[in-house]
Formats: structure tokens, C-alpha cells, sequence
């Protein structure tokens, strides 16, 4: 009986033995061929794609020549694409036999827009040209001809957008996808959830060193991925495999910033690697606080990340992938020291501190039974542990220093099906199963000791694609979530007192939709393409919201979302725009119920708050003449404070009935130009934001809204080679030293320099 009780992830390691065992295919094709430029030159270093409806069937890079092979493809039908930075390909569909040898030759064109395999937009790997979500992929060419630091920095040039930051370098960075709050992004890294408990997530921590690219999708993906992914989804695919290649770079610059990183990926037969790590300090605003002249001190950084991943496959057999992370960081809080808006500035705090550790593992066995029906099984595990060092008086009177510990744990399975019933027709289905602990030395039980809230999630998904004729792409899916909570202990504290809370269950349906339409025949010269969505997400309570309650019956957070969009190319893809308009629907709102609102809900805090966001993002994309490349991207955001349920006129205090959501611009860009020709790559780029309704920087909600003011910041750079694999580079950002916050009584730095050294080598 003991044995019929065990989980059925012990039965994982027999699976993959099996898999090791399976025999090689005795008969398949072989496909080769070579890539060449616009002018015939052979095109090193791109990725030739052969895939079915089930994703990727195979994947090899080109020679120093241009060529490829491929062998031990099995019989069937296949389409080929081809990636490589600033070019496209059409995507040619070819049949093979048992035991041909087809050669393939591939003349890509010039593009502003690089087509690229994105693994965020569906339950299988897709072609972001067959994306019908509103998709950006910003590939590791994009991060390094910009001089880019960290994922947050990169997401400034995505529209739709916003990113927050309150301070220098490593202070709390938060996203607000498309006016939705800042914990409700999704973000991944190789796939492993990166979020804590509820969904919070920190940017200024996510580096870019070891980056292969990064995926944006912006609206609900809870039918993909279930919980947190309430508003978007940004995922991190770190370089794995292709030829074997190396590289580090040192940089220094203005306010004691140095960052050293170092990386490497390759293959090798059936194995394939990648891994880096980095090592970067600041020492952060050292001048006088301008709320009253007070010496800043306390604002430095330190920040260390190691990465690897581990890959083999079998031709025609199974996919083993392994990666993992190590990463810790720590940081002064000088608190608000900038804008004082009611006169209540106490002093720089010269004492708090925090450091933060994550560790994240993860393994994926991908397993094609057949030419048409595959499997996947993976297993990944977080943990997110945070310290806060503070004093009850940082003014310099009598204190006592207290520390503060959060943390988060996590475990999810996932068991995934993927079938292709014909060659235009695939479909998935699969469970996945999360437990998750969240916890905080606030957090207290019956003994007023520290405990724990403790959850578990049983997702159940299943979605279609459809292929119609290289015209019409339609994908449709839905998931179940089955949500428990455990049994939360009393706490009868003075200002956390809380009842005891029995096991709850709840169930949440997600459904999503997009389809895509191409107006124009494939191959043109010019082409359009309309596109849709629409779809839910959920967002279940956070620790300290299930915590510093009496309300045992907290339900997720909710959005409801629709947009539909148009995307418009030129020249054979030399020219781009793109405009998409979206509304989202915030209902469930977790809000604390004060006095003013005690007849809409009984508790100390429930979902009775409702708030919409709608807009417009526009971009355009311009490979120029003489190695200019343009980007550009505009987005306009109209957020709106709804009615408490229950009672139409009133909002959560201090918000009334229409104000906008705080921190959420109504206009916002970014304007983008880099140069590329022969030795010399250079970049500048300009962001801008209108002003933004905030709190009172000091006691938050409870001093009182007000508007930060928008601003304008130029960023310039560029980077000599020297000689092959060896180049320096030097950067300026805000240029013209803009005094200004992203965040209210948080300035942004000043006018800050970087040089440093490249060197690179491959095989």
C-alpha cells in the first residue's frame, strides 16, 4: 500500500532511462545546404530551423561558409526557417523520404524586424512572424550594440511598458505591463518561475551577461501559465549551444561603478553548454540630499550571478536540458531623500540594508515518440530568501537595530503532450503541479512566532494551432487551476490579530485566443498583417495579504483582456510599424477596507476594488541606409480608479472614483538610433515619460497623491574592434545630467560614464 501512495515523480527517473534505451531511427534523410547575404556572401553563425507542428524537430548553426547539415531527420513534411541578426527568410516547406540527401540553399534579405523562435507565446516553440500575441523579442545583438546593463534597462524600448526605479543602481525596479500593478509580470529564466509568493518580482537584479535573448508578452498568459501571469509575461533564454564561443568584459565608470563579466556556450556531438557569471559594484549617490542638503550615504550596491546550462540530445530522440542559477545581491536604502512634498524629510538613513539570495535549478526531458506526438517532463525548484537590517531611529537618537527576513519556496512538476494531427493542425495538453511557501519574520502565528503560508496549484491546460496556408494563424487555449491554501494558524498580536483560517479551494478557468491574418501573399515585398487576442488572468494573494487579514476566503485578482492590432511592412521588411490597441478589465482588487468602505465588506481587507487600463502602442522599426538602424515606440495609457463593489461612488481611500492608477504614464517613448560599419558600432537613444500620480514618498498612501513630474533622458555610446574578438566601448547616460525621479522623492543618477574592454573568441 505504501508504495501505491508514492507521488508519481518517482516514477521520472524510469522514464528517462527508458528513454536512453530507445534505439536510433535505422533510416532517415539528410538535409543540408548554405546561407548566404543579399550580395551571395556566405551568412556564419545563423540558425537553421527545421520544425513540424509540434516545434522544433531540429536545430543547427552555419559553418564559417555558411553551410549546414542535418542528418537522421525521419520522413515527412518540414518547414525551414532561418535566424540571423538584421536579416529574414521566407520559410520554405519541403517533404523528404527515407534515406534522401535534399540540399537547401537560403538567400535571407535585409529586415528591420529579425524573425526568432519564441517559446512565450504558446505551449510549443513558435515563429514570432506566426505570434498572433503582441510579442518583442530583443535578441543578445540588440543588448550589446546598446551597451545594456540589466533585463530593466532593455524593457524602457518596449512599448507598453513602464519601468520604475527608486534610485541608482540596484534599487527596487518595478514593471507595470500595460497599466496593470507591479507584481503582475510573469517572469521566467530557461522556463523556472522567478517571481516570489503573490507574484512580486524585483528588476534591478536581472542581468543581461549570459542573455540570449529576451521574450515580452504583453496581456493575460494565465491559459499558458496559470498563476502571476496575470498581465504579461517576460522570459529570459539564456545562451545554450551553437558554435563554441567565449567572452568577458571589464567596465568602470562614475560613481565607483565596475562590473566584470565572463561567459561561454557551445556544443559538442550531442552535448551542448552555456553558463556565465558577473560581478558588479556601485557606490551610488554620494552628494547632498536635495530635501535638505543632508550628506547621502548608504546608497551602495553590490551584485554577484552565476548561471549554467546542461543539454544532450539524441538525434531523433530525447532532449535533456539542466540550467541553473546563483545569484546575491546587497544594497543600502538611504530612504527617500528627493522630493518632500508635505515637509516631513527625517534624515538619510545611513544603516538599512538588505541582501537578497536566489537559487533556482531546473531539468526538461523532451521526448519525440514519433514524427507527430512528443512528450515533455520537467521539474524545476526556486528559492528566494531575502535580510533587511534596519534601526528604530536612523536620525542619530537612542535605536535599536532589528533584522527582518522574507522568503520564498518553490517546487513545480509539469507533464506535457504535444501532437500534430496533420501538418497544418497541432494541439497540447498537460498538468502541472506548483507547491509554494511564502514567508516573513512579520508573518507570526499562535506562539507569535514566524510561520509560514503555505499553497498549492494544480494546473490543467490544453490548447490547438492552426496553420492555414502560411495566412492565418489561429491559436486557442485553456486552463484550470485548482488553488489550495493550507490551514493558517491564529495570531493575536495588538495590530495583527487574526483568526484561525481552515484549508481553502478554489478553481479558476482561464481561457486565451489570438489569431493572426496575413492580407498579403507570403513572399511579397510589402505585407500586412492584422491580429487579435484576448484572454483572462489571475493572480492569487500574497503572503502578507493572506497574512494581515481576518477574511479567509481571499480570491485571486483578476483580468480580463482584448487587443487587436496591425503590423505593416515595407521593402521587403526594411521598414516596419506597428499599432496595437488594448483594454484590460482589473476586477477582485485585494484593498484594506477602512472605515469609509465598512459597508461594502465586513473584513479587514477583500476583493471589492475594480480599475481598467486601455491605449494605444505604436512602434516602427528602419534598417537605413549606410548601417543606420531606427526604432521607435509610443505608447498612450488611460488608467481609471472604478467603484468599490457595492458602492458606485466610493474608492479606496485616498483615490476617488476616476483618478488614474499611480506610476502609470499617459504618454510615454522611446526613440532609438545605432550605427554599425566595419569597426565602429555606435548608439543613442532617448526615453521620455509625462508626469505620473504617486504617494508622498515618506508614509506612502497615507501622506497624500501627488504628480511626479515627467522627463526626458539621452543615452549615447559606441564600441571600437581592434582587432578580431578584441573591442573598447564607452558610454554616457543622461547625457544632458537631467535632474529627475522615476519614482516621487527618489532621484535618478546623474550623468553617468562607462568604458570598458571586450574580448571574445570562438571556434
Amino acid at each position: 500500500m505504501a508504495a501505491a501512495c508514492r507521488p508519481p515523480f518517482v516514477l521520472v527517473p524510469f522514464v528517462f532511462l527508458f528513454f536512453f534505451l530507445l534505439p536510433r531511427g535505422a533510416s532517415a534523410a539528410t538535409l543540408t545546404g548554405r546561407v548566404t547575404d543579399p550580395d551571395g556572401r556566405p551568412v556564419a553563425g545563423a540558425r537553421v530551423i527545421v520544425a513540424t507542428a509540434i516545434g522544433t524537430a531540429a536545430d543547427r548553426t552555419t559553418d564559417a561558409s555558411g553551410a549546414f547539415a542535418i542528418d537522421h531527420v525521419p520522413a515527412g513534411r518540414y518547414e525551414i526557417r532561418v535566424l540571423a541578426d538584421g536579416f529574414q527568410a521566407d520559410a520554405i516547406a519541403i517533404a523528404l523520404a527515407s534515406d534522401e540527401t535534399r540540399e537547401v540553399g537560403v538567400q535571407l534579405h535585409l529586415s528591420a524586424l529579425t524573425e526568432s523562435i519564441v517559446v512565450s507565446a504558446a505551449q510549443i516553440d513558435v515563429p514570432l512572424s506566426r505570434a498572433a500575441d503582441s510579442v518583442t523579442v530583443i535578441t543578445a545583438a540588440d543588448l550589446q550594440a546598446r551597451q545594456i546593463e540589466t533585463v530593466a534597462d532593455a524593457l524602457r524600448l518596449v512599448p507598453g511598458l513602464t519601468v520604475t526605479r527608486s534610485g541608482g543602481r540596484g534599487a527596487i525596479t518595478s514593471l507595470f505591463p500595460r497599466g496593470g500593478a507591479s507584481n503582475y509580470t510573469l517572469v521566467l529564466v530557461d522556463g523556472i518561475r522567478a517571481n516570489a509568493f503573490g507574484g512580486g518580482y524585483d528588476f534591478a537584479h536581472l542581468s543581461v551577461a549570459d542573455v540570449d535573448r529576451i521574450e515580452i508578452v504583453r496581456g493575460p498568459e494565465s491559459a499558458l501559465f496559470g498563476s502571476d501571469a496575470i498581465g504579461a509575461v517576460v522570459q529570459i533564454v539564456t545562451k545554450r549551444g551553437g558554435r563554441p564561443h567565449a567572452d568577458a568584459l571589464v567596465e568602470g565608470g562614475s560613481q565607483g561603478t565596475g562590473r566584470t563579466a565572463i561567459g561561454a556556450s557551445g556544443s559538442h556531438g550531442e552535448w551542448s553548454f552555456g553558463g556565465g557569471a558577473e560581478h558588479a559594484r556601485s557606490a551610488g549617490f554620494t552628494g547632498v540630499a536635495p530635501a535638505d542638503g543632508e550628506l547621502v550615504t548608504n546608497d551602495d550596491y553590490h551584485f554577484s550571478h552565476v548561471s549554467g546550462t546542461l543539454g544532450w540530445q539524441r538525434p531523433n530522440g530525447p532532449d535533456v536540458f539542466v540550467s541553473g542559477n546563483l545569484g546575491r545581491d546587497e544594497r543600502g536604502f538611504p530612504g527617500p531623500f528627493g522630493s518632500n512634498p508635505i515637509g516631513v524629510f527625517p534624515c538619510v538613513d545611513p544603516v538599512s540594508r538588505g541582501v537578497d539570495d536566489t537559487r533556482q535549478v531546473g531539468a526538461r526531458v523532451t521526448h519525440p515518440w514519433s514524427r507527430t506526438v512528443r512528450q515533455r517532463i520537467e521539474a524545476n525548484y526556486t528559492d528566494l530568501t531575502g535580510d533587511f537590517t534596519s534601526t528604530s531611529d536612523p536620525c542619530g537618537g537612542t535605536s535599536v537595530a532589528t533584522h527582518s527576513a522574507t522568503g520564498t519556496h518553490r517546487f513545480d512538476g509539469r507533464v506535457q503532450e504535444d501532437a500534430a494531427f496533420t501538418s497544418s493542425l497541432g494541439g497540447s495538453a498537460g498538468v502541472e503541479w506548483l507547491r509554494e511557501s511564502g514567508s516573513s519574520t512579520f508573518i507570526t502565528g499562535a506562539a507569535d512566532e514566524p510561520i509560514a503560508i503555505h499553497r498549492a496549484t494544480t494546473g490543467a491546460f490544453a490548447e490547438l494551432r492552426y496553420v492555414g496556408r502560411e495566412r492565418l494563424f489561429v491559436t486557442g487555449g485553456v486552463r484550470i487551476e485548482h488553488i489550495t491554501r493550507d490551514a493558517v494558524e491564529p495570531n493575536v498580536g495588538a495590530f495583527t490579530a487574526r483568526p484561525a483560517f481552515p484549508d481553502q479551494t478554489l478553481n479558476s478557468v482561464n481561457p486565451k485566443i489570438a489569431a493572426s491574418y496575413l492580407l498579403t501573399r507570403p513572399g511579397s515585398a510589402a505585407s500586412t498583417r492584422l491580429r487579435a487576442s484576448a484572454g483572462t488572468g489571475i493572480r492569487p494573494p500574497d503572503a502578507f495579504e493572506i497574512a494581515f487579514t481576518d477574511n479567509p476566503n481571499l480570491k485571486p485578482e483578476r483580468n480580463r483582456s482584448v487587443d487587436a492590432g496591425v503590423e505593416q511592412q515595407f521593402a521587403n521588411g526594411a521598414y516596419a510599424l506597428s499599432a496595437t490597441a488594448f483594454s484590460n478589465s482589473y476586477d477582485d482588487l485585494i484593498i484594506t477596507v477602512g472605515r469609509s468602505l465598512q459597508d461594502a465588506s465586513r473584513y479587514k481587507s477583500d476583493n471589492i476594488s475594480n480599475a481598467r487600463s486601455r491605449g494605444v502602442e505604436l512602434s516602427g522599426d528602419a534598417r537605413l541606409a549606410k548601417g543606420f538602424t531606427l526604432h521607435a515606440n509610443y505608447t498612450l495609457l488611460d488608467t481609471e480608479i472604478l467603484s468599490v463593489d457595492g458602492l458606485a461612488t466610493l474608492a479606496p481611500p485616498p483615490f476617488k472614483v476616476g483618478d488614474a492608477l499611480i506610476r502609470r504614464p499617459r504618454h510615454q517613448g522611446a526613440l532609438d538610433l545605432t550605427y554599425a560599419a566595419g569597426r565602429l558600432t555606435a548608439f543613442g537613444e532617448v526615453t521620455t515619460r509625462a508626469r505620473i500620480l504617486d504617494v508622498e514618498p515618506n508614509f506612502g498612501s497615507f501622506g497624500g497623491l501627488f504628480f511626479s513630474p515627467g522627463y526626458s533622458v539621452v543615452n549615447a555610446g559606441a564600441s571600437v574592434r581592434l582587432a578580431r574578438g578584441l573591442d573598447v566601448y564607452a558610454r554616457v547616460l543622461n547625457l544632458a545630467n537631467r535632474a529627475y525621479e522615476e519614482t516621487l522623492g527618489f532621484p535618478a543618477l546623474g550623468r553617468s560614464g562607462i568604458v570598458g574592454v571586450r574580448v571574445a573568441a570562438s571556434r
